[in-house]
């Protein structure tokens, strides 16, 4: 069982909430949610404020007032719960391929969490009636394109509305892969009744940032574990390479002492360790130093830490925020209109992000060019034996380069743009659900440069046996083989980079470091 209070949601908490049994191995199942009761006042508190003001008369943004630029339309009061679905469905616009329904959850609990604030004037039961939804399991369809991220996550989160009304369409249960079908077909089945809106209600349920704040959280929790990850292949690679450990010599990371440099470089000591056969075989060779790709390994995977906790920090603010228009303040008697729905924050720590997943995935495919190239590894061409009749891992790194020239595509800042939305009354936006679901896909992308440097660079530890390396990556090497064999010849190595992946992605190689 697990309250929702409005505060204290993590990055972590919210993928295990997620995903669940349906997720990563080892992650722990799906919870119960329920409406905490110092939340549960807070909201009635809220909803009994602005529901004396109303009943005294008073015109209020999005209360009894058209929406946006039609904000000076003063609406009847027989007509304010059918305002409220109206809002609902006209915004109800989103296209493109539907979030995950692990994406889908996100989005439902940091949605009844952000409600639960008592800040958006909502009754209990709207909120109770979203962790009715997430515990029975019935998911809204909700498009991932449409929202420019200011007003909110207008058009996704309409769809995640629409649903509770009962409108609109849900994935079917426990069926991952069908089609959608009409919610109302499921909440037949499951004997749910859909919420009646009243004031306030439809636009307290569209308006907020967590769209983009979810999805963003459940890709930097991936990110993160990537950022562990690089430094294990970068080890390996370092090993195949006969590379030197002397640049990172906690002296050197001491003198610049950014908190992911020092990290790393501690890190890089620790998995290369005293034990290595490999390292202990080229002590005194004549090389001077390494290429920037292993050599500067601190600096750029550091940096890219750096950036991903601080993105992290700034989305676990907004993800536990009121970003509702207009704002309920029951305590002080107001109701303030404000800009809390912009997406500004989450836009700009995404590109961030991703910028630093970039940079991060690019050192790795310079490490994997270094082990197919025979002058900077002394290894046999492209790690292949009998080079020639074998190409070996000649195009693992030609498809390494062309995920990180995607990279440099989709690292191209969503934030710095903006488009006048609603009559110019909405007229500068963040694109922040934009820089999320473009992270996303930067994670996807960078998971795959790294399962084929650990490819590569296992091979090239393979072809220097009998020498061993660190005992730490030995371990990392035999959990790799097995799942995916030397290779003697050729073969269908996109097989062994998405076993590799998988590995990533179950947390079978992190829970190592």
């Amino acid at each position: 069982m697990v309250e929702i209070t409005g505060t204290g949601i993590t990055a972590n908490q919210l993928y295990d909430w997620s995903h669940g049994s349906h997720g990563s191995p080892g992650r722990p199942g799906r919870p119960n949610f329920v409406l905490a009761a110092k939340a549960r006042a807070a909201v009635e508190e809220s909803r009994s404020y602005i529901a004396r003001r109303l009943a005294a008369g008073e015109v209020m943004y999005g209360v009894n007032t058209g929406f946006g630029s039609f904000s000076s339309v003063r609406i009847e009061d027989s007509q304010i719960e059918e305002l409220q679905k109206n809002i609902v469905r006209s915004h109800s616009t989103g296209v493109g391929q539907p979030f995950s329904r692990a994406q889908t959850r996100a989005i439902m609990i940091l949605r009844a969490n952000a409600l639960a604030r008592g800040h958006s004037g909502v009754r209990p039961a709207v909120i109770e009636k979203i962790l009715e939804f997430l515990h029975a399991d019935v998911l809204p369809v909700i498009p991932s394109q449409g929202s420019v991220g200011a007003s909110g996550d207008l058009a996704p989160l309409s769809h995640l509305a629409l649903a509770l009304i009962g409108e609109g369409e849900a994935w079917p249960l426990a069926l991952e892969d069908a089609k959608p079908v009409p919610v109302a077909e499921l909440l037949a089945a499951k004997k749910i009744q859909p919420v009646e809106l009243r004031f306030k209600e439809g636009l307290s349920l569209i308006n907020g940032c967590q769209v983009m704040t979810a999805i963003g959280l459940l890709s930097l929790v991936e990110a993160l574990d990537l950022s562990l990850l690089a430094d294990v292949a970068g080890a390996m690679s370092l090993e195949a390479l006969r590379g030197s450990r002397s640049a990172f010599d906690d002296l050197i990371s001491a003198s610049r002492p950014h908190t992911g440099e020092r990290q790393t470089a501690a890190r890089l000591r620790g998995l290369l360790g005293p034990s290595s056969e490999i390292g202990q075989s080229h002590i005194g060779c004549s090389r001077v130093q390494d290429a920037y790709s292993l050599r500067c390994m601190p600096a750029v995977h550091g940096a890219a830490k750096d950036a991903l906790r601080q993105a992290l920090a700034t989305l676990e603010v907004e993800a536990n925020s009121s970003t509702d228009n207009p704002l309920v303040f029951a305590k002080e008697e107001k109701i303030l209109s404000c800009g809390n729905f912009h997406g500004m924050p989450v836009a700009l720590a995404m590109d961030f992000a991703g910028i630093a997943l970039s940079a991060m995935g690019s050192i790795s495919e310079q490490r994997i060019a270094k082990l197919i190239n025979p002058t900077m590894s002394g290894l046999p061409a492209h790690l292949a034996l009998h080079g020639g009749l074998n190409s070996g891992h000649m195009i693992v790194q030609v498809s390494a380069a062309s995920l990180v020239s995607e990279n440099k595509v989709l690292a191209h800042p969503a934030s710095v743009d903006s488009i006048p939305t609603n009559l110019d009354k909405e007229d500068h936006v963040s694109m922040g659900t934009i820089a999320a679901r473009k992270f996303e896909r930067i994670v996807e992308n960078v998971r795959h440069i790294l399962a084929m440097e650990f490819l590569s660079a296992c091979q090239g530890i393979d072809l220097l046996r009998p020498l061993k390396t660190s005992q730490t990556l030995e371990g990392f090497h035999a959990e790799i083989r097995q799942h995916v064999p030397f290779a003697k010849s050729d073969r269908v190595f996109s097989k062994d980079i998405l076993k590799i992946a998988d590995l990533i992605r179950g947390r079978a190689l992190v829970n190592q470091c």
